[in-house]
């Protein structure tokens, strides 16, 4: 079984430090005590990121096996919070846009749908608290 270990270490105010297992860091902090001059991520909005970041890598890799790349790849997600604490993510929209000018419909539908239903772990972990719905955008890139 697979075991991943992140340290996460206050550094004043509310700021927190976080690590991965490959040991890259990033700044979390409370997006309501943020002035303008944090850099860094909001929690809840990491969690979208995680979202968007697996599915995407899930896509990439299989539409480039199925020899299906594309110009211009974006995952747009949004979500809602309840209104009750502990406040959480209850619906949860996933957007795939893709651009190029030879777009492959049915090889793009096959990834997404293998990510969404098969690849994606945190597609799976967000299943479990939220309804989730994808939608497929396809944009044609103009040739001249």
């Amino acid at each position: 079984m697979d075991k991943n270990i992140v340290t996460t270490v206050w550094t004043g105010k509310s700021h927190f430090e976080t690590d991965n297992p490959s040991g890259s860091k990033l700044t979390m902090f409370d997006k309501s005590q943020d002035n303008g001059n944090t850099v860094g991520f909001a929690p809840k909005a990491l969690m979208l990121s995680s979202l968007a970041g697996c599915s995407g890598l899930d896509v990439v890799s299989l539409l480039e096996k199925m020899r299906a790349e594309v110009a211009d790849f974006k995952v747009e997600v949004t979500a809602e919070l309840t209104d009750e604490h502990p406040k959480f993510y209850n619906k949860v929209k996933v957007d795939y846009h893709f651009t190029d000018s030879n777009l492959q419909p049915e090889k793009i539908q096959k990834a997404v749908n293998l990510s969404v239903t098969k690849y994606c772990g945190v597609m799976e972990m967000f299943r479990q608290f939220a309804e989730v719905k994808t939608e497929i955008h396809l944009h044609n890139l103009e040739t001249n």
